[in-house]
């Protein structure tokens, strides 16, 4: 929306940027080769150069996490003082593990889900990473092991994984609470990622042990106290999900705790509204 703005000079304006958008395509241009690799490469360089212009003519420009917000600082060339940060926030009354809801799969034994759009490029990559590095090795350990993924429009490449039976894509749901209710782990396996992922928020909302990738994690200050596994390697990965799914029960009400601490709504808007006040 700031395109709309940027002829107001006299406007007071706080823009939220969320996170640092340029730096996600410069990731994609990462990843890529050829012309996709040039064509991302080339909108994240000009959209830095719009994301400081508009910096620049705003009050305070404020991002999703303090890491973004540092991140920004090290890119842009904007006075620091006037970047800031507001956490992201989760509705833990509703996504909590008081509510009861029907089974949404037949044997929850051993379920891991993953939630997310699944036509957007980060999950898509995510998925497959997964399904492909990850799982092969721990259905040797637990052939009887599933995969959910959960999150509507899966592309070509989503629905395909679904040829193996271990692998279950659902497409929309109506809810995902059910789904991280009766999982027995929440996985985030992203390897590109900026800001906060909401995923984790609300699987850590729902009480569940959260699997990640430190991609997945930043921007959330996790500790050893918490039920949360961070690899960036898919051996540790297999290894850890066979011993979690091993056990008889896997408590983590730490999760919602620090959840309701860290990230409330209440707490996030009456720093917003300081912002805007200002």
């Amino acid at each position: 929306m700031a395109q709309f703005i940027e002829t107001w000079e006299t406007l007071d304006c706080v823009v939220d940027f969320v996170d640092v958008d340029s730096d996600k395509w410069r990731q994609y241009a990462a990843k890529k080769t050829g012309l996709a690799r040039w064509v991302y490469a080339r909108e994240a360089r000009y959209l830095l150069e719009f994301e400081q212009d508009i910096a620049r003519k705003a009050k305070t420009s404020l991002f999703v996490s303090e890491q973004e917000a540092a991140l920004f600082k090290q890119l842009a060339d904007v006075a620091p003082d006037k970047v800031n940060h507001v956490n992201n926030g989760v509705d833990t009354g509703y996504f909590s593990p008081d509510h009861v809801f029907a089974p949404p799969f037949p044997d929850y034994g051993q379920v891991l889900v993953f939630t997310g759009a699944m036509d957007y490029w980060a999950n898509v990559d995510a998925v497959v990473w997964f399904a492909q590095q990850v799982l092969p090795q721990l259905l040797q350990q637990l052939p009887q092991a599933k995969f959910y993924i959960v999150g509507g429009k899966p592309s070509k490449e989503v629905l395909k994984l679904a040829e193996n039976p271990s692998i279950i894509v659902t497409g929309s749901v109506p809810d995902v609470r059910p789904y991280l209710a009766y999982a027995r782990l929440a996985v985030a396996p992203l390897r590109i990622a900026r800001g906060i992922q909401n995923k984790v928020l609300e699987a850590m909302a729902m009480g569940k042990h959260v699997v990640a990738t430190s991609a997945a994690m930043e921007g959330i200050a996790y500790d050893a106290s918490l039920a949360v596994s961070v690899s960036d390697e898919a051996g540790q990965w297999a290894e850890w999900l066979g011993d979690l799914l091993s056990q008889d029960s896997l408590p983590a009400a730490q999760n919602r705790a620090f959840i309701q601490a860290q990230f409330s709504w209440q707490e996030n808007v009456r720093k917003l509204c300081g912002f805007l006040a200002a």
